[in-house]
């Protein structure tokens, strides 16, 4: 029984935090409670302590002016009215006539001998102790010719206000302790609410298999409602990816249905045909066309890699005229071949904290996209402008320019504007662009007009990032 009541205080997040709250909560009362009843037990003898030593100075004053006699009537007097409950009053000296003692007949228990011991005399105070706990706690005041007053009263009228109060405090104790379980299982168990509604969210995603369910949220700053938007954030992230890899599957699919069926193609030719030389140059084309399905497949990857967040980047310091140039140099024979116009403006002194081979990949597929959509004779201007914090690298061409309803879409993957009238490529040129850029803690944005070109821009931050997914 033992141990399946503790399995389940280890499987019920409720109930171990009600049971916690419920014995924090118990503890703090136990200990209030001792704190009360001990500031109450001192309190009480403080205030007896005082009561006798003022009635000490007043009968001993009583004393020094009426004689036993006006003593003994001041004594009646204050038990006659109620002042106090009854006290022992003593006056003792060198003659036996001088012996006068008032005390509760109860009181035979407490060993009233002591009273006559010198040095207890001399201490002014001394606490006599009965068999069942009591303290007679007595006062003397020496007058001239050997006489002393003593005054002396009870504790027993104080320890039992304190044993009511301990009593009692044990009821209050296991009240609290009942109270104490059954609120601490109620508030853990409204508290976890927040995290039932996640528990639920993510059965219904494992349930359905879809990413549309979402953490039910109040707005408010609780820390729990704020990470049910942290996670619906995340699972609106998650939706666009899946949504994206399927889209980006279906068309890798179609993508390389071409690519793949030329190659299939190709290679029945070869078989059939009896001409020499028809293998090699089957043998040539297969590669051509296995070399496009693999770079189709390693430009996906580092899209998904740098979208995903997990593109390594080897960052360093690099000057972006040299990273330019360099990206130029891949496409000048083709610029000429087209009577294309290809100029580069920015300053050398300008540097960025990157990966130098991603960069050049952002520059050199800008200036392959520009290329390949500007007319034989057109112009393609590349410039850099330092903003301060970031540079904006532009790309300009005088092309065919991108409708409006297809510009911002030309980052997607896979996507081409005008298939029919797109030339030959892969169509993750740009989406890679944004990929990169994004990784670097960049942006991108274009613009264009119909017959009027385009202008892709890229923003890279100088600063240096401190970003725990690339390494420098």
């Amino acid at each position: 029984m033992s141990s399946r009541w503790s399995e389940a205080v280890r499987h019920a997040l409720p109930l171990r935090l009600g049971l916690w709250y419920a014995g924090l909560f118990t503890v703090g009362s136990v200990a209030l409670l001792v704190v009360t009843y001990s500031l109450l037990s001192t309190t009480l003898a403080r205030r007896d302590h005082e009561l006798l030593e003022d009635m000490l100075v007043r009968y001993r004053s009583e004393y020094q002016r009426a004689g036993l006699k006006g003593l003994d009537a001041l004594v009646n007097a204050d038990e006659g009215e109620g002042r106090h409950e009854r006290l022992l009053v003593r006056v003792a000296g060198p003659q036996p006539e001088l012996e006068h003692s008032a005390h509760p007949p109860s009181w035979g228990a407490f060993d009233l001998s002591r009273l006559d011991d010198p040095a207890a005399q001399a201490r002014g105070w001394m606490s006599i102790e009965s068999p069942d706990g009591s303290v007679l706690e007595v006062g003397t005041a020496r007058l001239a010719g050997g006489v002393v007053v003593q005054v002396g009263r009870s504790s027993h009228v104080r320890d039992e206000l304190l044993g009511n109060f301990r009593a009692h405090a044990i009821e209050v104790a296991i009240a609290l302790v009942l109270l104490a379980l059954g609120g601490g299982i109620a508030i853990a168990y409204g508290a976890l609410a927040p995290v039932r509604d996640m528990q639920a969210t993510a059965g219904t995603i494992l349930r359905t298999k879809r990413y549309t369910a979402r953490v039910p949220t109040r707005g408010t700053r609780d820390p729990l409602d704020q990470l049910g938007a942290r996670i619906n954030e995340m699972l609106g992230q998650i939706e666009t990816l899946v949504g994206g890899m399927k889209g980006a599957l279906d068309n890798v699919a179609h993508d390389l249905r071409t690519p793949l069926t030329r190659f299939r193609n190709v290679a029945e030719s070869a078989l059939t045909s009896g001409r020499s030389g028809a293998a090699e140059e089957a043998l040539a084309r297969a590669v051509e066309e296995a070399d496009r399905v693999g770079a189709t497949l390693t430009a996906l990857m580092d899209v998904s890699e740098a979208e995903a967040g997990t593109m390594r980047l080897n960052r360093e310091y690099v000057a972006l005229d040299a990273v330019v140039r360099e990206a130029m140099a891949l496409h000048e024979d083709e610029a000429d071949d087209r009577r294309l116009s290809l100029t580069w403006t920015g300053s050398p002194e300008l540097t960025l904290w990157a990966d130098r081979t991603r960069l050049r990949q952002v520059v050199a597929n800008l200036i392959e996209n520009a290329v390949k959509y500007t007319e034989p004779g057109g112009r393609i201007a590349i410039e850099a402008v330092d903003l301060g914090h970031a540079i904006a690298l532009t790309v300009r061409d005088t092309g065919i320019g991108i409708a409006s309803e297809h510009l911002p879409l030309v980052w997607d993957r896979l996507y081409r504007a005008d298939p029919a009238r797109s030339p030959r490529g892969l169509g993750l040129g740009l989406s890679l662009v944004k990929a990169i850029v994004q990784a670097h803690g960049g942006h991108v944005s274009a613009s264009s007009v119909i017959g009027g070109g385009s202008e892709f821009t890229v923003t890279l931050p100088t600063a240096r990032p401190q970003d725990p997914l690339t390494s420098s």
